[in-house]
């Protein structure tokens, strides 16, 4: 997306904005107009972005899963920096493995990032967003979750549950906050180069025969492949959320866009 400021005069939160997706996503709002609170809980990465982008850009450390810190951390923004008109909800964590073997540990874990994260973020900032109403006609929340959350994959039930479960709470909280002006939608990225994408690479394949396989995919564990024949970039994702923010998405709202390259067949 070209320089611009369709979002020139708004305060976007952003979490697990220190590499990735979320990274991608801070540039991309920048890139509009907006000022970003960028949140991660590797705090020295969104301290670069704070250097890199200057008065665009505050940072601050966050964890997703406490839900005390998350409300102080929303309450701090609104008093200092403004009022918030959008949330973008990207912290997540994968934790792969076979159902008989997923560790109890492991399944909290995911959920308590990728589906109570969600839900205290969303539940703070619409709170406020809903009470401002329909007289600022701007309050967004965008949720990350992943193509998984719709075709299952072998090795990734509690990733796939966690992002379903994110999925429909954010389905549910636009319908209640719809008639005060919020709108809530998710963007579901199919396999994008990160390094969660990464992280599921064996050591001994190196990144073109990774990619080559992604792109097939693969009847041993009836993954399909990828239509368009390549691997999403965090800018493809940060582009359709950066849409779904602005006034060009103004009548969107429950909505669900796949980012997958057609990888689910739209399953």
């Amino acid at each position: 997306m070209s320089a611009g400021t369709e979002l020139a005069g708004r305060l976007a939160l952003v979490t697990g904005a220190g590499r990735g997706i979320g990274e991608a996503v801070v540039a991309a709002l920048v890139e509009q107009g907006a000022r970003v609170l960028a949140t991660d809980l590797a705090f020295e990465n969104v301290t670069a972005l704070a250097d890199k982008y200057g008065e665009q850009v505050t940072a601050r450390p966050l964890d997703v899963t406490n839900a005390a810190a998350v409300e102080a951390l929303v309450a701090e923004a609104e008093r200092t920096l403004g009022p918030l008109d959008i949330a973008v909800n990207v912290a997540g964590i994968l934790r792969s493995s076979d159902v008989v073997d997923l560790t109890d540990e492991d399944w909290a874990a995911t959920f308590a990032v990728n589906t109570d994260g969600v839900f205290h973020v969303s539940r703070s900032v619409a709170r406020r967003m809903a009470v401002r109403g329909r007289g600022r006609g701007r309050g967004s929340i965008v949720t990350v979750a992943s193509n998984a959350a719709g075709i299952p994959r072998a090795g990734l039930a509690a990733y796939a549950a966690s992002k379903a479960a994110a999925v429909m709470f954010t389905k549910c909280l636009g319908l209640e906050v719809a008639s005060r002006g919020v709108r809530c939608n998710t963007v579901s990225p199919g396999s994008t180069l990160t390094d969660m994408q990464r992280a599921l690479w064996t050591a001994s394949t190196d990144q073109e025969e990774a990619t080559r396989r992604v792109i097939e995919g693969d009847l041993a564990t009836h993954r399909t492949g990828i239509p368009l024949g390549r691997i999403a970039d965090p800018a493809d994702i940060a582009d359709a959320v950066v849409f779904l923010v602005s006034d060009r998405a103004r009548h969107i709202t429950m909505h669900d866009l796949y980012v997958d390259g057609g990888a689910t067949l739209r399953a």
